[in-house]
């Protein structure tokens, strides 16, 4: 029903979903470049800018992001961890002793495995 009032937002949900798709089968690394490429001169034809930076950035890391497709190993857990450290450390503010930071990292990282029942 949404996109039956912006045909460009399904275009795009379209774009994102065929971007998806290039990502998640097991392929090799070359055939996986070419099918971005196809993907990156579609998305520039249709005249859609919603993924201009994005493509931008896809073009300058093209040989990073092509690596996942020897491995398949991101690095999205350390970036996870990351970001909830950073919660952490921002709802600890106004701690004096580092030990009650630290204290407070465990207990929301591992507290429900430590006790739980």
């Amino acid at each position: 029903m949404l996109y039956q009032h912006s045909p460009i937002l399904k275009k795009a949900h379209s774009y994102g979903l065929q971007l998806t798709q290039i990502f998640n089968p097991h392929s090799n690394r070359e055939s996986t470049l070419s099918k971005i490429d196809r993907w990156v001169e579609s998305v520039e034809r249709s005249e859609l800018t919603c993924f201009n930076r994005f493509i931008k950035t896809l073009k300058k890391y093209k040989g990073y992001i092509a690596n996942y497709f020897k491995t398949r190993n991101t690095s999205g857990f350390v970036e996870g961890l990351n970001n909830k450290i950073k919660v952490i450390k921002r709802r600890c503010y106004g701690f004096f002793k580092t030990e009650s930071l630290f204290q407070r990292l465990v207990l929301d990282l591992q507290g429900y495995k430590m006790f739980a029942f």
